[in-house]
């Protein structure tokens, strides 16, 4: 052979996905991402995640699971736990001894959490204190439209849902910012210290409550903008101030999700880190027209931007319950099920940024347009945090991927001193099932807006659909 010919035999040549993709998968690549945007715009926080989630199941024909109930092959459930986390299965044709095909991805973003006693005036500026979760740039959640997302827990046992902003023409919620004529001293700091975290102060109001009839220094007379506020709260859902103490209210960026670029080939929103995964598992899941080979399962985990704790994150003992619970119907040893069972983690990946390129490692740097990208580990420097996959469960990905004419890429998150990022890899790991990250790659990733490619989104899913019908 000559050059040319062992060059196409022995080495590797990445293309961009757009040159293989025909006419009718690009229809279909369009229509999934116009799904995926509603389910983001449907789905801001992880509870709305969850609900949306829900809908979609029942619509293709999932019912809850219940304790003891008897399964057969075909069979569509789903478990819902505390309304935060989502677990569905869909029963194979083999016992669970021969293992499942699992994916597992996660539906909490980067956000701003109310404090549990947030409101409080200031120069007649009424104001809600804020808590961060997860990896931010704090400067970047600045002068932005935002929205609060949530609810209130009343001591009588019920629950009030809340949305303020989430509506065309309701009014949104904004943290300022210092004008740049009064800025220098502000821009001598490092970037991570222009904005502190005790500034994430949410604007809520500036109108004082009228008619109170009484003098400054006498009761109800001081704080009146507050007082306006906790007013209006009240009459619009019903909670008064002391009820904070047991609310989870988010605040969110107020944006819906967009095509980006002249070529709209790219998606723009808030959330894809990492409901752009969780949408991909759970449309692959809820597709299945048939009883698979070996039983389907898809993870969707809150907590994973604060380490998968609680008892909605991926750590929690919940998940092995339901485990359990399937395999005890089938007597079926929880371990056996676990130790032949393959599970894809999917997360969200740092794509190339050419305006950022010392940080990353060209030859192992995600790209757009080239499809899913596959992690054999994350964490940070020496790997630390990460499953590290063997390679012979990498092998078998790629046949899985190559077979189903899945565009897949190999990569790493950025250059080996550089940082990292952990996913929820290590906790199915820990549980003794062969796992592997992968994901789709973004730009701007944590920020408010985040950006991925359309390709890489629709082979995300065409990934999770191959895993979920997979014959080992």
């Amino acid at each position: 052979m000559n050059a040319k010919e062992w060059k196409k035999k022995v080495c590797v040549e990445p293309k961009n996905g757009y040159e293989r993709l025909s006419a009718e998968e690009r229809e279909r690549m369009n229509a999934y991402c116009t799904a995926y945007k509603a389910f983001l715009d449907a789905g801001k926080t992880e509870r709305e995640c969850v609900q949306e989630s829900v809908r979609l199941a029942e619509a293709a024909g999932f019912r809850p699971y219940v304790r003891g109930m008897a399964l057969e092959a075909g069979d569509r459930v789903f478990f819902n736990n505390r309304g935060k986390m989502l677990i569905l299965a869909v029963v194979g044709r083999l016992g669970l001894e021969e293992g499942v095909q699992m994916t597992a991805a996660h539906i909490d973003s980067p956000r701003l959490d109310l404090k549990p006693n947030p409101l409080y005036e200031d120069s007649e500026l009424a104001y809600l204190k804020t808590h961060y979760y997860g990896g931010i740039r704090k400067y970047q959640w600045v002068t932005i439209p935002l929205e609060l997302h949530g609810v209130v827990a009343m001591k009588d046992g019920r629950t009030l849902s809340v949305t303020l902003g989430g509506e065309r023409g309701e009014p949104r919620l904004v943290i300022s910012d210092l004008l740049p004529h009064l800025g220098a001293e502000q821009n001598k700091k490092p970037l991570s210290e222009g904005i502190k975290g005790e500034q994430l102060n949410l604007l809520i109001g500036s109108e004082p409550l009228s008619g109170n009839g009484g003098e400054e220094g006498e009761e109800g007379a001081k704080d009146r903008v507050k007082l306006n506020v906790m007013k209006l709260l009240y009459e619009k859902y019903g909670f008064t101030e002391e009820d904070f103490i047991s609310a989870e209210l988010e605040a969110v960026p107020a944006f819906d999700a967009v095509d980006v670029g002249v070529d709209a080939s790219m998606i723009g929103a808030y959330g894809h880190d990492d409901r752009v995964c969780a949408f991909a598992a759970l449309r692959a899941v809820l597709d299945l027209d048939a009883a698979p080979e070996r039983s389907a399962v898809c993870v969707l985990a809150d907590k994973e931007e604060i380490g998968s704790v609680g008892v909605s994150g991926m750590r929690t003992a919940a998940f092995d319950t339901f485990m359990e619970d399937l395999c005890q119907a089938q007597n079926v040893p929880l371990r056996a099920c676990l130790e032949r069972s393959f599970c894809l983690s999917a997360d969200v990946t740092a794509a190339f940024d050419p305006n950022f390129p010392d940080v990353f490692d060209k030859r192992n740097a995600a790209r757009f347009n080239r499809g899913i990208a596959l992690n054999k580990y994350t964490g940070a420097r020496g790997k630390s945090g990460a499953s590290d996959a063997s390679a012979e469960t990498v092998a078998a990905v790629r046949r899985w991927f190559d077979d189903a004419g899945v565009t897949w890429q190999m990569s790493e998150m950025g250059k080996v001193d550089a940082g990292g990022g952990g996913t929820v890899a290590l906790f199915m790991a820990n549980r003794n099932i062969d796992t592997l990250d992968a994901g789709v790659p973004l730009l701007s990733m944590h920020a408010p807006f985040e950006v991925a490619a359309k390709l890489d989104c629709y082979m995300t899913f065409k990934a999770m659909e191959a895993v979920c019908r997979a014959h080992r």
